[in-house]
Formats: C-alpha cells, structure tokens, sequence
C-alpha cells in the first residue's frame, strides 16, 4: 500500500485553542459597540431629551425641511403646533422634529453682514 492512513491530530490544546477562535470576534464586536452602537444610543437618547423640553417659541426644523415657530405644546399628546408662514398652523408629530434651531444674537448678526 502505498498511501498511509491518516489520523486525526490530537488536540492538545483545546481551551487555548477556542480562546484562540473567538479572540477576534469578541474584538470586532467590541469595536463596533464603541464605534457605532454606543454613540448611536447616545445621540437617540439625547434627541428624545431635546423633544420632551419643546417649548412655545422655540424655531424648529422639521424632518421635511420646513423652519418653523412652536406655537402650542400638547402635553400628553405626540402633536405640536407649529406656525410656518404667518397666521399658517400645522399640527405635526414630535417625531418629526429634527432639531430645535438657536436664535442668532443681534452681535452676531451684525458681525456676518
């Protein structure tokens, strides 16, 4: 016979061995929490803060693009009132809201014209 069997290599080291095998998984998921995940929920968490402290006057930009004026806050209810043009109300949902814009100081007005 020219062929000689083969047999199964014994593994000797089989708890190093798995460590071994899951090392890198355990790395890239790390990565990822820290570089995706955690800043993601953060950025979730600090938007719903920003929608519960809605205020009447507060300029806002909608999901859509419309730049508009708070003018009534339901408690209790997902809608608010917004005002787009002049004597124009619009309910929408807070969800909606994408960021509430700060108001430009009459100093720094002056300084960009």
């Amino acid at each position: 016979m020219l062929i000689s069997p083969a047999y199964a290599q014994d593994a000797a080291g089989g708890g190093l061995a798995l460590v071994t095998q899951l090392a890198p998984l355990i790395l890239i998921f790390a990565v990822f929490y820290f570089l995706l995940i955690r800043p993601q929920q953060k950025k979730q968490k600090e938007h719903r803060e920003m929608l519960k402290q809605l205020k009447r006057g507060d300029r806002v930009l909608t999901a859509g693009g419309i730049i508009a004026k708070v003018t009534t806050v339901k408690e209790g209810v997902d809608e608010v009132e917004v005002e787009i043009a002049p004597n124009v109300r619009v309910s929408v949902l807070r969800q909606t809201i994408g960021d509430v814009l700060k108001p430009i100081a009459a100093n720094d007005a002056a300084a960009k014209g």
